[in-house]
Order: C-alpha cells, then sequence, then structure tokens
C-alpha cells in the first residue's frame, strides 16, 4: 500500500544472484548511449542507476522500460525538499517501477519519504557524499567532522525506518554497528584495483567492500569507459562473489 512503512526491524534481504550486487552507474548524456552500453554489457550486469544527467535527459522514461525489462533499477535522485513535496514525489516515482529510490538524510526529508512509499520500492538515504571530506564539511557549515556526521545521520534513518544507506565504503563497517542487519548498505566511490579515483574521496576495491560487509557497490567510470565495459562487470562481480 503505498504510504505504509515497512516495520524498522525488517530484515533487508539481498538477492543470491551476485549480479545484482555490481549497481552500473548509467551516467550518461542521453538515451541512446545509456542503451548502447547496456546492450554491451549484456547479462554481465543486472541493476543499473540513473540519476540527474540522464534522468533529465530522458532517464525517467527509460527506467520504466528497463524496469518492465526485468531489470532492477537504482533511482539516484537525492530527493531533499518540504515534506509534502518530497512525499509525493515519491509516491510518483513508486510508479516507475524502480527497487531504490534515493534522499538525502535530513530527519524531515525521510520521514516524508517514508510515507510516499509504494510496494517494491526501497528508500535509501545518503548520508555524506563520498566526494566530500572534512574540509569540505566545515565548509559548508557542518560542525561535525565527516565520520561523526555520517553516524548521526545512519543512526536517525535506522529509527525512522529507511531501508538503507548510501555511504562511503570506509564508514560501512560503522554504519553496520549503528543500523544493525536488517538494513541495506549501497556505497559508491568503488573503483577496481588500479582505477583512478576520480572526484571521490574515500574510494574502496570491490573485494574490499565484500569483506566489509557492503550489500551493493555503485560503479561507473571504470564501466562506461572502459573499452570492454562487459568484462570489466564481470571481474567486478567475480571480485563480489
Amino acid at each position: 500500500m503505498v504510504g505504509a512503512a515497512s516495520p524498522k526491524d525488517a530484515p533487508m534481504t539481498v538477492s543470491a544472484d551476485p549480479r545484482d550486487r555490481l549497481i552500473v552507474a548509467l551516467d550518461l548524456p542521453s538515451v541512446p548511449e545509456a542503451e548502447a552500453l547496456i546492450d554491451r554489457i549484456g547479462d554481465a550486469a543486472t541493476f543499473y542507476k540513473i540519476g540527474y544527467r540522464l534522468g533529465y535527459a530522458g532517464g525517467l522514461a527509460l527506467a520504466e522500460r528497463l524496469a518492465a525489462r526485468g531489470l532492477k533499477i537504482f533511482l539516484d535522485l537525492k530527493l531533499h525538499d518540504i515534506g509534502n513535496t518530497v512525499e509525493e514525489g515519491v509516491r510518483s516515482a513508486s510508479g516507475l517501477g524502480a527497487t531504490f529510490l534515493t534522499v538525502h538524510a535530513y530527519p524531515q526529508t525521510m520521514r516524508a519519504a517514508v510515507r510516499g512509499r509504494g510496494a517494491g520500492l526501497k528508500i535509501l538515504a545518503v548520508t555524506v557524499l563520498t566526494s566530500y571530506d572534512d574540509a569540505d564539511a566545515a565548509e559548508a557549515g557542518y560542525g561535525l567532522p565527516v565520520a561523526e556526521l555520517v553516524a548521526k545521520r545512519a543512526a536517525q534513518a535506522a529509527e525512522i525506518g529507511i531501508d538503507g544507506l548510501v555511504c562511503s565504503a570506509t564508514e560501512a563497517a560503522s554504519v553496520r554497528r549503528i543500523v544493525g542487519p536488517d538494513r541495506l548498505i549501497v556505497t559508491p566511490g568503488i573503483r577496481p584495483a588500479g582505477a583512478e579515483a576520480g572526484d571521490q574521496k574515500r574510494v574502496m576495491t570491490p573485494g574490499d567492500a565484500r569483506k566489509a560487509g557492503i550489500d551493493h557497490v555503485v560503479v561507473g567510470r571504470p564501466i562506461t569507459g572502459a573499452a570492454d565495459p562487459r568484462a570489466v562487470a564481470q571481474a567486478i562481480v567475480a571480485d563480489l562473489a
């Protein structure tokens, strides 16, 4: 039922298919480019993320089509607005067939998202962007270092009934201790060994992410920019398995 909050202690199950643990970030400028990449990857991946760049270029309609094909979709929209706007936005997003939707981990925003959540959609709260370090947090006006801010927001998210957290892989172990086993942990900033970190400041390899108990990893440029994206996706899945 739309708007129903799942129990705070309801276990979050992760698919037994290791391909579902890899979320390929479709950070591309157009739907045709995204579709071409998905075709090249083939059955090496089953889960795709659509964020602002593609979302504002026809990506929401693509999300609906991909979900209808049986692929899993992560709408990384990072909603944050007044409560009613977030609630109704989440309610609309629930009709697209996506598996995950992100909101920023502000208490009012998270409560609104839980109210708007429809069946089949899991809400993920973004703790602190992985491009932020302590200096960035201070510049933005936060009085806590990143690690403490992440911990505070994780505890609030669990209490409110959010389905999972998005955090840096380097903070995943501490977040798991805070939220327990019944919340998903999804991490961007994952880079295969030897890959460039890019603009991510808190990164980890897929194998280390698996050891840290992370449920899903998000990988973009190492796959989308590869000469053989299918092979890179297969290697990451093997590292996660």
